[in-house]
């Protein structure tokens, strides 16, 4: 259903805020017979067992946010409000986390717990439970911060809640993820099907066996018009073979004239670079490609019959 990002200095209240903001959706789930599938949940650094000390080495603390965006990944859902209670310092960060969403298809929000750097120094230095930031790694963790923005659109819509405001805007909270929009997920977001492992074999296999079962056919007498081509398949057990025979049967159309294999070999390398593009690049691009033999067979044939002149 929602992200929701909190962002803020370390020691500045963001789990109070977390804890306050997840009690309000959970009490409103909980009385509202029209969303008994819903949840909430709380992800931070404390569920996840990072310690405070991963701050202390840039090296330590890509792996606490990489742990944490991991965390984020496997609990993002339509039917979740996911809270991630953080300080979320980095734009780029937070970022990742709005493409994630909108990948996801849900909605989005910030938070931003707004503290002073001597009131968040105050707190650390008061912590008694073992989760206090090294006062030299504070100091840095605050020079780094880069603020949250209403005027961008991975922090929109944004939340700014001061330290000391006893009355946060759980309402207005609630309304943005409940009942704002859900933004489609563009391009950069998209998920992209990816070409098989085998998928090369496979292609250079059944264009070879093609051009070559032309070349005996054209040896055995004229052809011209409609033809059927028996091909041998690569691996009738793998998953290539779409029909699961041991043999691949091609259709193509060919002109009444003799075909040479230059010419053949010369659409082959033409038809093959196309394909390689898209295996190589792991995604389809444009459209859906088929991988298996039987796809790449028919496609080749059309590829063929187009470039023959006398493709429909």
């Amino acid at each position: 259903m929602a992200l929701i990002t909190i962002s803020g200095y370390p020691s500045s209240g963001k789990s109070t805020r977390a804890a306050q903001i997840h009690d309000f959706f959970f009490s409103s789930f909980q009385s509202s017979d029209s969303s008994p599938q819903l949840k909430v949940k709380v992800i931070s650094d404390d569920d996840l067992a990072v310690d405070r000390a991963s701050y202390d080495d840039s090296l330590q603390e890509k792996t606490a946010r990489a742990t944490l965006f991991t965390a984020i990944t496997r609990h993002i859902a339509r039917d979740t409000i996911l809270i991630v209670d953080g300080m979320n310092y980095i734009k780029g960060f937070r970022y990742q986390l709005y493409c994630k969403a909108r990948e996801a298809g849900v909605r989005v929000a910030t938070v931003y717990v707004l503290a002073t750097p001597d009131q968040c120094r105050k707190w650390n230095g008061e912590r008694a439970d073992g989760k206090r930031y090294k006062s030299e790694t504070l100091d840095a963790l605050i020079q780094r911060f880069e603020e949250p923005s209403s005027m961008v659109r991975w922090d929109a819509p944004l939340f700014t809640i001061p330290w000391d405001d006893p009355t946060p805007p759980l309402e207005r909270i609630s309304d943005a993820v409940t009942t704002g929009t859900v933004k489609p997920p563009n391009v950069g977001t998209q998920i992209t099907p990816k070409a098989p492992t085998d998928a090369l074999r496979t292609l250079e296999h059944t264009t070879n066996a093609l051009v070559s079962a032309l070349m005996a056919a054209q040896a055995a007498g004229p052809l011209g018009g409609p033809i059927v081509l028996t091909l041998d398949a690569l691996d009738p057990s793998s998953n290539t073979s779409v029909n699961g025979s041991s043999v691949l049967r091609v259709r193509l159309t060919l002109p009444h004239r003799a075909l040479t294999l230059s010419e053949l070999q010369r659409m082959k390398r033409q038809f093959v670079a196309a394909r390689r593009k898209a295996v190589t690049l792991g995604s389809t691009e444009k459209g859906s490609v088929e991988w298996g033999e039987e796809g790449v067979g028919r496609a080749f044939a059309d590829f063929l019959e187009e470039g023959l002149g006398v493709g429909g």
